[in-house]
């Protein structure tokens, strides 16, 4: 009987993380059913939950980032990385894969350092249009890196480089509902503009601070809001609606499960810059203003955000000006037709269509090639 590949998933952190790891385990166990599949990621972290509800199996590494404002913090951490790296190796011995992927979060620089070391081959899925720290240096000895950017090459070795564009969480494109039926759906008027409001999966202070200070604007706009806010944020988001009084304009949430829905409700969408956010706007063509992070490494939302303006493929607000500026930006544009079919065709030119897929397949072929070495 022939053995079954095994290969292994690492990274996470946030959902940006999680959505494109699921979706390549997904697309490996479309090609080749048995597949063996073992996800390593970060205790307590958000894939500890979502990576087992999306039918795999999850260790975790005891791995936290590095603290750039209090260095004597960073002593726990590279304990913490010491014998993640140990625990690394053993469970690279013990599932014995015929390739590890890394897709960027804590856990993939030891994974992807061990089995580097152990003669597996790896694989990185760089996510940003600037590479980060720990990426540039596993790229050394990965033998492929799949990006979503162009002119990555000021980073990586031009010969490994594919550019595959981020995986999206599934369902987003399969699923047609209509944009009334999708605007019903979270209680709101079909007739009326409509804007998104997604913070990413952990919510952004800043954009949750706009709405609250500007629920007068949002009253005599005309226009209605879905507001996602972030598990930490919800409390206090739906307490100041309460204190308020009536906003029927307003539909609050902590976590948005059906995003097929909310993208097909809106006619603009205010998010943070993560790159799997911005992978999705750029597959539905949808308007979008951007309000990067300034809390990321490298600061690298503001890079990705740039990407987008300099091909006029989407609006962008720093997030120091986003209180004057992003609840105004956000209505005067809903009312901008030209403004909003410009944005959408400039920025449905950028989307890579199956890159869970296309990624899958390079995986796939380092693990057999890597398997037919090794099976004699």
């Amino acid at each position: 009987m022939e053995e079954k590949l095994r290969i292994i998933v690492s990274g996470g952190g946030t959902g940006g993380h999680i959505f494109p790891a699921v979706s390549i385990a997904n697309a490996i166990k479309e090609l080749y059913p048995d597949t063996e599949i073992l996800f390593i990621g970060a205790e307590g972290r958000m894939e500890m939950q979502r990576v087992p509800a999306a039918g795999y199996k999850i260790i975790g590494l005891p791995v936290a980032g590095f603290d750039r404002k209090h260095l004597l913090k960073n002593i726990s951490v590279l304990i913490k990385l010491f014998r993640s790296q140990l625990m690394a190796r053993k469970i690279i011995k013990d599932f014995n894969p015929h390739a590890a992927v890394g897709v960027g979060g804590y856990a993939s620089g030891p994974t992807l350092k061990m089995a580097g070391m152990m003669g597996i081959p790896t694989l990185i899925q760089e996510q940003n249009s600037y590479a980060g720290v720990t990426n540039k240096l596993l790229a050394q000895k990965a033998e492929k890196i799949c990006v979503a950017y162009e002119g990555m090459e000021r980073f990586f070795d031009k010969d490994k480089i594919i550019l595959t564009g981020n995986p999206v969480r599934q369902g987003l494109l399969s699923k047609n509902i209509s944009r009334e039926e999708a605007i019903r759906s979270f209680g709101l008027a079909p007739e009326k503009k409509t804007i998104l409001i997604v913070g990413g999966s952990l919510g952004a202070r800043t954009i949750n601070n706009c709405m609250m200070q500007g629920f007068d604007k949002i009253k005599e706009s005309g226009v209605q809001f879905i507001w996602q806010t972030g598990k930490i944020y919800i409390n206090e988001a739906k307490q100041a609606v309460k204190a308020y009084g009536e906003l029927p304009m307003l539909h609050v949430t902590d976590f948005i499960s059906d995003m097929a829905a909310a993208y097909s409700a809106a006619d603009v969408v205010i998010s943070r810059a993560g790159a799997g956010s911005i992978s999705e706007f750029c597959l539905l063509g949808k308007p979008v203003i951007l309000v990067p992070s300034p809390n990321v490494a490298e600061d690298h939302q503001t890079k990705n955000a740039l990407a987008l303006v300099n091909k006029n493929a989407a609006l962008y607000i720093k997030d120091s000006e986003a209180t004057q500026k992003l609840l105004d930006t956000a209505i005067e544009a809903v009312h901008k037709p030209d403004l909003l079919k410009e944005l959408s065709s400039n920025i449905t030119k950028l989307a890579i269509k199956d890159s869970a897929t296309i990624i899958a397949k390079e995986v796939c072929k380092l693990a057999l090639k890597y398997k037919e070495n090794h099976e004699h």
